[in-house]
């Protein structure tokens, strides 16, 4: 994650590509400029068109839906143009590749269509329409999208794509070769110019790639440089699991301690349990004073909640805490714990202790301790989420973050690396930084200036990193989630709500990547 120079992941590609989306692009501008692109690249290498004939091979894809776009630019500039499709038209898998089908349905003079299912059909199409003579053949069946070995037709197509007299042009990825590492398949299609898509991806330039790469030209479709940046639904759908395991058991999905709370702030540390919970998360613990424990017990019986020896946190507390930590899966600490001088002295006891065993999501008064004596927790499974004043404090500058957007992201990526962590600044545009990768997040708006979001941004990174991703991605979905949250909570709320207002549409904004499999099948009537 985060944006990169020079090459693009397939996965980046994806996460870009519906991120773009989210971004107000249309996916199917983004098809268009695709098709557009391949289209001119092969009028520039045959000249004229008029009269040229051209062959695309498509799959039931996006590259499928690239090849389409493709073939009717094609026809516009005079060529004839014959499209096989690898399928029947019904089964086109999205919606844009499926409206460029019927676009080419309609052009009953200029493109000749052909759906076929098996190597029989396919090779008597390619024989009545003399496809191995024609002056182009157009490879739109896989993409970035190959998975597993290739089989009948895909396979007979790149043979017979192949064995083509004409020029052979492959959109994005020649099909069969692994986007990502290089590695052909058994087999490949053998391009003589590969059109890839916004930017290389990996396998393209590896020298193994060569001999079926061809000529690479890379193609500016319109995408914008932020779809990279921004963190959006392409993340959460390529990082979450969209279901889980039939025989899951409790703690398999997250065991939060929540170590927070005093006399003055007891509802911080319960906010932050109940947002791991919502999230997703099996159990949250709530460790909190004596004096607040019965009160945030209060709150939700879906807590589980040990009392600490005093009113407030103190050193004698670090043995029990390291004890609840051990059972664990990832630690919170800082929710409302308050500013006395031994509090700040447990806290740095107990992270000098527990550092590098769990994952960590440090907030509120925590960072606080952290400012004034800190402990060195480079390299370890920590998100530390401070806003502006406390990121100043942590990071010893006498000025806070710049708020010129550029400038602030450098800042926090600075620090970032200095401190060895993850940081999550809290603002208008949230920013995430590693120390080496970046990224912003624009969701969430002024109503979220309500006490406790911040709390509950806490309890989704948190659960996302029982889930096992790193501290970058955790932290950067958990923004996007909360932030999402909040907004849908201000749309219907307007500026009158409330953190557990967010906490309760948490679940609306993961459910559409997630893929739900009750137990019992559905009684019918």
């Amino acid at each position: 994650m985060g944006l990169k120079a020079g090459v693009i992941s397939s996965r980046e590609m994806a996460i870009a590509d519906e991120n773009a989306v989210f971004l107000g692009v249309p996916r199917a501008l983004l098809m268009e400029n695709a098709g557009k692109a391949v289209a001119d690249e092969v009028a520039k290498r045959l000249g004229h068109l008029e009269g040229r004939r051209i062959i695309v091979v498509a799959g039931l894809g996006n590259n499928g839906g690239d090849g389409l776009v493709a073939a009717r630019h094609l026809a516009a500039h005079g060529a004839y143009v014959a499209v096989i499709l690898l399928g029947r038209g019904e089964q086109i898998r999205t919606e844009e590749a499926r409206r460029n089908w019927l676009v080419l349905e309609n052009m009953l003079l200029s493109v000749e269509l052909h759906e076929v299912r098996t190597a029989e059909e396919l090779e008597a199409v390619w024989r009545e329409l003399r496809a191995g003579e024609a002056d182009a053949v157009i490879d739109a069946i896989f993409g970035t999208g190959i998975k597993g070995p290739i089989r009948s037709p895909y396979s007979d197509a790149i043979e017979l794509i192949n064995a083509s007299k004409g020029l052979i042009v492959a959109v994005d990825v020649p099909s069969g070769l692994e986007p990502d590492e290089g590695r052909p398949s058994e087999p490949t299609v053998r391009a003589h110019i590969t059109v890839t898509m916004h930017k290389p991806k990996p396998g393209l330039l590896r020298p193994k790639a060569r001999d079926f790469v061809g000529e690479l030209v890379v193609a500016n479709i319109g995408l914008p440089p932020e779809a990279e940046l921004v963190v959006g639904p392409g993340d959460i759908r390529s990082l979450l699991r969209p279901s889980r395991p039939p025989y899951s058991k409790k703690g398999d999905f997250g065991r939060i301690l929540v170590i927070g709370g005093s006399s003055d702030y007891s509802g911080a540390p319960a906010l932050a349990a109940l947002a791991a919970l919502r999230t997703g998360a099996d159990l949250a613990i709530v460790a909190a004073p004596k004096s607040v424990a019965n009160v945030i017990r209060a709150f939700s019986p879906n807590l589980v909640v040990r009392a600490l020896s005093s009113d407030v946190l103190s050193p004698s507390d670090v043995p029990f805490l390291l004890d609840l930590a051990e059972r664990s899966t990832c630690v919170i600490i800082g929710p409302g714990l308050g500013l006395r001088e031994e509090t700040f002295e447990a806290v740095r006891t107990f992270l000098g202790s527990v550092r590098g065993k769990k994952p960590l999501v440090i907030n509120a008064d925590a960072i606080k301790a952290l400012a004034l004596k800190p402990v060195d927790l480079s390299g370890t499974d920590t998100v530390i989420t401070p806003h502006a004043g406390e990121l100043r404090l942590l990071s010893g500058r006498e000025l806070p973050p710049p708020e010129d957007l550029k400038a602030r992201m450098d800042f926090v990526k600075q620090v970032a690396s200095e401190l060895g962590i993850t940081l999550l600044l809290k603002a208008h545009e949230d920013v995430i930084s590693d120390g080496e990768r970046i990224k912003i997040n624009i969701t969430g708006n002024p109503a979220m200036t309500v006490g406790g979001t911040g709390d509950v941004l806490t309890g989704v990174v948190a659960t996302f990193l029982s889930w096992g991703l790193g501290p970058f991605e955790a932290a950067c979905l958990g923004a996007f989630v909360n932030g999402m949250a909040g907004d849908l909570a201000a749309r219907e709320l307007g500026y009158h709500i409330t953190a557990t207002d967010v906490i309760e549409r948490i679940p609306s904004v993961l459910r559409p990547c997630e893929r739900v499999e009750p137990g019992a099948p559905t009684l019918r009537s």
